[in-house]
């Protein structure tokens, strides 16, 4: 089952020493360097971090493909000694590292959040939970496990004593799995209890991997054994390397090991057969990220990127692994799910035809039946069947408008087609067609068609026959219409699309409206179409996309949508330099195609954002280049773009009623009007939280760079201002403590020139139940006007006392029916009922004596206990079978 499922692609190379660890946060790499020569001295270890050139401003959280990744950072001295192990917790930003000591740093700063050093120092060994933030450290034969405390200190959970040094370990549930000497042991982290799982053989050391789904993967020299979280055996789990693996990593549906020569991919699914060997000598380290594999070699770093499942599936088939393919279906997205409905059909009956040729009938028939594909399909097979001709198929041309046949599979239909013209081209009897017709071939048949008559009698059932056979047959030619025998004269446009393009330019010019509303009902490859037209008539390729756009449902893919806007932004350049030259160029200047530009920009999001970054010029088009941040969620570049550039404070604020509203559900999001606060009132300070975040994604456009003050004459906007080109968005937060002064006041405002206090106040009575208050006066002036504030603090005050009034009635009343409820269980339960020699059963009418008894809620009837339980079931039993005939 050899196939291509990883791609290895040279991520970093010469590093200028050994590398002794690496991981990933948030698309970037962490790589781990000692100088060898330097380390034998006692130097320190340094961490460097590498960025791809290509990758957002905000990351993307996964490696990328294009380009190497180049120097962002160089942390020297980071560590005394090489780490033992580092570990990235993407779900708290943190950076956990074992050098000296285990400690901790927050992402992407590399503040150092914790260290622990006191139970931690001379540790070989350790394994987080990050879902529970636990981590278990060994260290001699001592194991300790630490809980992360509000995310800022390590708080000592348990130690417990061990056997011997340990080699390997990873949490399984409440337990940990250990690997010491040559043996593996459960440790029950919360009672210290061990047992004995099994030895890890006799040439490596004890190898443990922790698998998604909680349970492990145990070494025992080249082989991998599969165990639960209590050590037990799992029966169908084993894995044999082709050598024994230094390391182990889980890649669902793959595991990844580091041999000596290669490094070695197979199938967690049984029979966990060999997937591919990828050659790499010398690898170092293996980790496993979120959407690849790091392979660390002593001086460059290889990234092992999963080929899309879709190309799987296709090497799969087309190798004859029916049951690998249909396995890795299983992984395609959930939003792809007619997709996957398409594929597992195309290669169920694939795979029906592979084993109808090779005798397995009865296999065949079965997964026949999984494709879903039509009873005339499958009796084709039989030549000797001949199928009758019924009146119903005069109706088939009314039965195509039928929804259900716009979600038939193109892939299941050319697979049909191509497999009935090849038994019908051939009019004389073969071998195979007498093996087909054997007693076996007629038996599956048989078996199948019983299956199928027993669907159908059971719809009858329930329902009115007649409607069920009729809606069966009209099902049956319905799907049996794309599978039925054609000739290979499948329309013009789709056997030869080129004569048809080469032609079609006449009359595109012309009437380009129905040519194109042709193209698009003979799916002529729009590509292809695209590509013609940019060669031959360029005029015309905007036109053939706005077409498209507008009268395609869904849309068109993005490649195409990047290249409309793409040459949208050609021509409005190309026209802003004339208007440039000539002096009339100013950011109100509209013509026809930029309003086209500005609504492609505003109501699609399929095109390159980062490219047109770059293609924008530095002194204009400020409405596009908001636009473009607006849609990579650097909103404050927006935002300022809108109040200083364009001078239009009412965008910005439409602005914030967009991107909050569109994020209700997002804390985050809701301090959109904080920012827009801080850019009317203190710029000064925006200005120097523009600086700290910008170094790291100054170099990926050109148009992004340091920010610096500016001077803007005319009007209100005649202040020093923030140039937001290159600021990353900022998210601010209260102080905890109240100095006594505002944050608008102090050399931060004086240095950042006049404020606009008026459009600040506007906002905050307008917007006054969106913004944060405490946060808002804050950041105000201290000489602000309480008379100026009454718009906004009025409505605020008002809506918070009215909501504690409404709480209060709300707990009060909570209060009153929780008293009415108990006195109501008081009373009933102080019912009182007699029994004496004359009480009967109202069921079997029998004297309830000193049976045990049951009594009705109205307190009256009294029943045996045992009549009770037996009407119970009985009626249970009824309620089933009333089920069964609806």
């Amino acid at each position: 089952m050899v196939h291509s499922a990883y791609d290895a692609v040279e991520l970093v190379a010469g590093v200028p020493g050994r590398i002794e660890a690496v991981a990933s946060h948030a698309g970037k790499l962490l790589v781990a360097v000692s100088d060898s020569e330097g380390f034998l001295r006692g130097s320190d270890c340094s961490l460097r971090i590498y960025s791809s050139p290509a990758s957002s401003p905000e990351g993307g959280g996964e490696i990328r493909r294009d380009g190497p990744y180049a120097l962002e950072r160089h942390e020297q001295r980071f560590w005394r000694r090489p780490p033992l192990a580092m570990e990235v917790s993407a779900s708290r930003d943190l950076l956990l590292s074992l050098s000296e000591w285990v400690a901790l740093h927050r992402l992407p700063g590399l503040e150092t959040v914790a260290v622990v050093s006191n139970k931690t120092k001379g540790a070989n060994v350790f394994a987080w939970d990050d879902r529970r933030g636990l981590l278990a450290v060994g260290r001699q034969k001592r194991l300790t496990v630490f809980r992360l405390d509000s995310g800022r200190e390590f708080v000592e959970v348990k130690e417990f004593g061990v056997p011997d040094i340990l080699k390997s370990m990873a949490w399984c549930g409440d337990n940990i799995c250990l690997g010491i000497r040559r043996e593996y042991m459960i440790i029950n982290s919360m009672t210290g209890a061990l047992t004995d799982v099994f030895s890890s053989g006799r040439i490596a050391p004890p190898l443990v991997v922790p698998l998604p789904t909680g349970e492990l993967l145990l070494g025992k020299d080249n082989i991998g054994v599969f165990v639960d979280q209590n050590g037990k055996l799992i029966q169908d789990g084993r894995i044999i390397w082709s050598d024994t693996p230094a390391s182990v990593v889980i890649h669902r549906p793959y595991a990844v090991a580091r041999l000596p020569r290669h490094v070695e991919i197979r199938s967690l699914r049984a029979p966990n057969a060999l997937v591919q060997t990828v050659v790499l000598r010398d690898v170092q380290k293996l980790v496993q990220t979120g959407n690849c594999i790091l392979a660390a070699l002593s001086n460059n770093v290889c990234g092992l990127l999963p080929v899309p499942i879709g190309a799987q599936i296709v090497q799969l088939t087309a190798s004859g692994e029916f049951e690998e393919a249909l396995a890795l279906c299983k992984l395609l997205p959930p939003e792809d799910s007619n997709l996957r409905a398409a594929k597992e059909s195309s290669i169920h009956i694939r795979y029906g035809h592979f084993l109808f040729d090779s005798g397995k009938y009865e296999d065949a028939m079965e997964q026949f039946s999984n494709s879903h594909v039509d009873i005339t399909y499958v009796l084709s097979l039989y030549p000797s069947i001949v199928l009758p001709q019924t009146h119903i198929i005069g109706e088939h041309d009314k039965l195509l408008d039928m929804p259900e046949l716009a979600t038939e599979s193109s892939d299941v239909t050319d697979e049909m087609e191509s497999y009935s013209l090849q038994l019908h081209e051939s009019d004389d009897k073969s071998p195979l067609e007498v093996k087909k017709m054997s007693h076996n071939a007629l038996v599956a048949l048989v078996k199948y068609l019983q299956k199928k008559r027993s669907g159908i009698i059971e719809r009858a059932t329930a329902e009115v026959t007649e409607e069920v056979v009729s809606g069966a047959v009209h099902h049956s030619l319905i799907l049996s219409e794309p599978y039925k025998p054609k000739k290979p004269n499948k329309p013009l446009c789709r056997s030869d699309p080129m004569l048809v393009l080469e032609s079609s330019l006449y009359v595109l010019e012309r009437n380009p409206s129905e040519t194109i509303e042709l193209f698009l009902s003979e799916n002529v490859p729009a590509d292809l179409v695209n590509s013609y037209l940019k060669q031959h008539a360029p005029n015309l390729q905007s036109t053939y996309l706005e077409l498209m756009l507008s009268m395609s449902e869904t849309g068109i893919n993005p490649n195409l949508q990047n290249e409309l806007v793409q040459l949208y932004l050609s021509e409005v350049l190309d026209w802003y330099n004339i208007l440039k030259e000539e002096g009339n160029w100013t950011e109100k200047t509209y013509s026809a195609t930029r309003k086209k530009l500005i609504s492609t920009l505003e109501n699609n999001s399929g095109y390159n954002t980062d490219l047109l970054l770059k293609r924008l010029p530095q002194d204009a088009l400020f409405e596009e280049r908001a636009i473009l941040y607006g849609k990579i969620n650097q909103h404050l570049r927006a935002l300022s773009l809108y109040v200083h550039k364009l001078q239009m404070p009412e965008r910005a604020v439409a602005y914030c009623d967009r991107v909050y509203e569109e994020g209700a559900q997002q804390p985050s999001k809701s301090n959109i009007y904080f920012n827009l606060l801080q850019i009317y009132l203190n710029p000064r300070k925006a200005e120097k939280e523009f600086e700290q975040k910008i170094i790291p994604v100054a170099s990926q456009y050109p148009g992004i760079h340091k920010s610096s003050s500016a001077k803007f004459k005319g009007g209100r906007t005649g202040k020093k201002v923030v140039e937001i080109e290159g600021a990353d968005e900022i998210r601010f937060s209260p102080s905890g403590t109240d100095s006594g002064r505002s944050d608008g006041d102090g050399d931060d405002a004086n240095d950042g020139g006049p404020i606009m206090l008026n459009e600040a106040l506007e906002l905050l009575s307008q917007r006054w139940d969106r913004i944060n208050g405490a946060q808002a006066l804050r950041l105000l002036p201290r000489d602000t006007k309480l008379q100026d504030l009454v718009s906004f603090l009025e409505p605020l005050l008002r809506n918070s006392s009215e909501h504690l009034r409404n709480y209060l009635v709300i707990k009060n009343l909570i209060f009153r029916a929780n008293l009415q409820v108990k006195e109501d269980l008081y009373k009933r339960r102080q019912a009182v009922v007699k029994i004496d020699g004359n009480s009967m059963c109202s069921l079997c009418h029998k004297r309830i004596a000193n049976s045990a008894f049951a009594i009705y809620p109205n307190g009256q009837t009294l029943v045996h206990f045992v009549c009770f339980r037996e009407s119970q079931q009985i009626k249970a039993v009824r309620g089933a079978n009333s089920m069964r005939r609806r």
